[in-house]
């Protein structure tokens, strides 16, 4: 259905894509991974026809494919509301039946010209489409949390999150005959994600998309597409993520194995090239002198014989060294977090008592009656706008509880982590952010960026011009320095992608402070928490048996 040839791809001296080739069939569902900027959201724009290639193209069968596109900011028109925008994707069936009238008015008054006629197929087609979409509108929204608003609602109005689900909802609903998908899981909860992978499983055609939600790629993807940050070229992995890893492990071990072997190789050429050479020139200047003709001539063919296994030897040790060298694997590509030692506190970190929490008066979560102690790992689980944001608000300080308290036990020392890092002061830059947290000499604040992937210039571009997903990494940064001993997480691998998340996760099992995070992430939650929060019907409930997701 779709085929890309050696397509390349650069931004001046900055390489993108380099060569990439690959096919998608229908039925197939390719996700394309890598490391943030390897080029993801690049390769999705040039398939759309919204940005050229260099070189090499792409071609779709039939020409005239009908593609759906969900790009990470979806665009609306102005004062376009909920309703106009779904009757715009599924299509409007008085509009379209009007238009197929004239249409064939015009085929009949013609004599059946054949461009006509192959309009009037289309427009039949998106007819037969939308009037059996039309049937799918109202579950397609509740699906993606979107029912209980009116269709009046200007777009405008909606979040950040309403409007990434309801673009979504319209590209499922075009109906399309291929799906280019761009983080489409971005500001789903657990129940809408579930919901997806469903759809997706059922959707015979071809969907190529972009996530870092590891359970929704093991369940929706049949192949991997990674494009290496190094190289800029992109090779295709049969299955999901997880089979998808083991292939790399496989190879990774593979290559350090002959990496291990060349270089015992190496060595050993290494000292016979050594030995033969000092054998030759021995031969050469202790029997030159003799007065025995023959013995001179004998000397002199064997140490020519010698000279020349010892250039045998260099030649080939050269060529080990050179371009017949294996490279070492290096490591993935990832940031470097460790978070600092955290100071002891109290056995009781969090106690809440008869607590609610809410807006205006308006309870979203009440009756809460917990304790966090020293080491906790808790995972906030439940809906969206069921009150997780809002709960963790009210533990940092930042809104007053509706009723009961919340108090902190001794020596803690709190760090919360917003999803859209709103703590950081956007007129500095990474470096001055951190100077401004710690005791740092500039070059050890450069140093300690690096880590988090901040390197050369990126320190001095302000914190309001970084995208999202380098801010989570500052933001990361900052609470490591602040050597805070109580966490309070929200969604904080939302921005990050698949080698960030699992160092990330790894870091945090070292941690030894007591975390609450809200995540929607199964596999972070299956590796990170002991104990589950859910917030159910404006409930909180301690769930301390496994959840199968």
């Amino acid at each position: 259905m779709l085929t890309v040839t050696k397509l390349s791809k650069s931004y001046g001296i900055n390489v993108v894509l380099q060569d990439v080739t690959f096919s998608l069939n229908a039925g197939e569902r390719l996700a394309l991974v890598g490391p943030n900027g390897c080029g993801k959201t690049t390769l999705l724009r040039i398939l759309m026809g919204q940005e050229k290639p260099d070189s090499g193209g792409f071609h779709w069968t039939p020409p005239n494919a009908r593609v759906g596109y969900l790009s990470q900011g979806s665009d609306f028109l102005d004062n376009e509301t909920i309703g106009s925008f779904i009757h715009h994707m599924v299509g409007d069936l008085h509009i379209l039946s009007a238009e197929l009238e004239t249409l064939a008015r015009e085929i009949s008054g013609t004599g059946g010209n054949a461009e006509l006629r192959g309009q009037y197929d289309m427009l039949l087609d998106r007819i037969e489409r939308a009037a059996e979409n039309s049937g799918n509108v109202q579950t397609t929204l509740a699906g993606l949390g979107l029912a209980g608003l009116s269709a009046g609602m200007p777009v405008e109005h909606l979040s950040g999150g309403q409007k990434t689900r309801l673009g979504l909802a319209g590209v499922l609903l075009s109906h399309p005959d291929a799906l280019l998908l761009d983080e489409p899981t971005n500001h789903l909860d657990l129940d809408m994600l579930v919901w997806l992978e469903n759809w997706m499983l059922n959707y015979r055609q071809a969907v190529l998309f972009v996530s870092h939600d590891r359970a929704f790629l093991d369940q929706a993807a049949t192949g991997i597409l990674e494009i290496d940050p190094t190289t800029h070229c992109l090779r295709a992995f049969d299955g999901n993520y997880t089979h998808y890893l083991e292939q790399k492990l496989a190879e990774r071990e593979r290559q350090m194995q002959a990496y291990q072997d060349q270089q015992d190789e190496i060595r050993r050429l290494d000292r016979a090239s050594r030995r033969v050479r000092s054998l030759a020139n021995f031969r050469k200047g202790g029997k030159a002198d003799t007065g025995d003709k023959f013995a001179r001539a004998f000397f002199a063919n064997r140490s020519l014989e010698t000279m020349r296994r010892a250039k045998a030897l260099e030649k080939r040790l050269e060529y080990l060294r050179s371009e017949g060298r294996i490279e070492r694997p290096g490591r993935s590509w990832q940031m470097k977090v460790q978070f600092m030692d955290a100071p002891e506190s109290g056995r009781n970190v969090l106690m809440m008592t008869d607590l609610s929490v809410g807006y205006e008066g308006f309870p979203l979560i009440s009756g809460i009656n917990e304790t966090m102690r020293l080491g906790d790992r808790l995972a906030l689980i439940g809906p969206n706008g069921c009150g997780k944001t809002t709960l963790l608000r009210t533990i940092a300080g930042m809104i007053e509880p509706l009723h009961g308290g919340v108090r902190l036990g001794s020596q803690v020392r709190l760090g919360y982590m917003r999803q859209e890092q709103e703590d950081l002061n956007p007129s500095l830059n990474p470096l001055e952010t951190i100077l401004h947290e710690a005791l740092f000499t500039e070059t050890e604040a450069r140093q300690f960026l690096s880590y988090y992937l901040f390197t050369q210039d990126d320190v001095f571009v302000p914190v309001g011009k970084l995208s999202f997903g380098e801010r989570a990494r500052l933001m990361l940064s900052v609470l490591v320095v602040r050597g805070c001993n109580l966490l309070l997480l929200d969604e904080p691998v939302n921005h990050l992608d698949l080698p960030s998340r699992a160092q990330f996760e790894q870091a945090l099992s070292n941690y030894e402070g007591t975390v609450l995070a809200v995540v929607h992430d199964r596999y972070f939650i299956e590796g990170f928490a002991k104990t589950l929060w859910q917030v159910e019907n404006g409930s909180l409930r301690r769930l301390e048996k496994e959840i199968n997701f």
